[in-house]
């Protein structure tokens, strides 16, 4: 089954009241469950974000499932079955629920081919576990406006493609490739390979006023509350602070983004 409007009213399975707000229920709208629904989604390739299972649950086709979604690369989580009432308007999920993205994810390659047929060096953001959907919405709009050709992001530890990004980024992400990658430390290497400065936003850095930021540039940005991991920092080639004037020494993710990205797509310019 999916989670869209037909399904959207609890009195349609339980009788029950629907309490749920109606943001809940539209960032709910990519939520397939169901054990043949997901094994199906599973099957016919769609672009799921995770599955999630009920903590212990393994009858009947579940360890098929799992194993699909193993091989699929599909990052597999193991919940309450609380959590999975909830997510569904307690439907019968029958201890199986996706969480379909709205959007398929990209590659690498796609960001580096889109920089290529717009004859750029590339410009692309790395968000480092960025969990919370409306900084990962706000980072993908800004990014899509600044000009950047692609945002990575991991599969695990990192907010989905969700109803809630996509509205976030107002309509962004329909434009910018947003490519999942297994490990962020790895694939910075892979970026370093491809001739692309690894530039990371944190405290103990040099002020970005002063850097240079031209050329093939990748801009890591770090989680809400942790900011950048220490292995992805220590693949980083120059780390970036911005001055704190005021009493508060820390700005929100997607707003440090942001003044970078722009910072970054000046400099381009003048290069240009």
């Amino acid at each position: 089954m999916y989670k869209n409007d037909k399904f959207n009213d609890r009195k349609k399975f339980d009788g029950r009241k629907d309490d749920f707000s109606d943001r809940e229920n539209q960032n709910e709208k990519d939520i397939i469950f169901g054990r043949n629904s997901v094994q199906e989604a599973i099957k016919a390739g769609r672009s799921l974000d995770s599955v999630m299972v009920a903590r212990g649950e393994r009858s009947g086709s579940v360890p098929k499932i799992l194993a699909d979604a193993k091989n699929a690369g599909i990052p597999i989580k193991e919940v309450d079955r609380k959590k999975l009432d909830f997510l569904c308007g307690h439907a019968n999920h029958q201890g199986v629920i996706a969480m379909g993205a709205v959007k398929a994810y990209s590659t690498v390659d796609d960001i580096f081919q889109k920089a290529e047929e717009k004859g750029e060096a590339p410009f692309i953001i790395v968000c480092d576990e960025i969990e919370d959907p409306h900084n990962l919405g706000a980072i993908i709009r800004t990014a899509e406006a600044a000009g950047a050709h692609g945002v990575i992001v991991p599969k695990r530890r990192s907010a989905p493609l969700s109803f809630a990004v996509a509205k976030t980024s107002a309509g962004a992400v329909e434009f910018m490739h947003v490519a999942r990658v297994t490990n962020i430390p790895q694939t910075l290497d892979e970026l370093k390979s491809r001739g692309v400065w690894i530039y990371c936003a944190d405290m103990d850095g040099e002020t970005f006023y002063n850097s240079n930021l031209k050329g093939a540039v990748a801009l890591v940005i770090g989680s809400e509350g942790k900011g950048v991991g220490r292995l992805v920092k220590e693949k980083c080639d120059v780390i970036l602070s911005m001055p704190m004037k005021g009493h508060i020494n820390s700005l929100n993710a997607s707003v440090a983004a942001g003044i970078l990205m722009y910072e970054i797509s000046k400099q381009r310019d003048i290069q240009n």
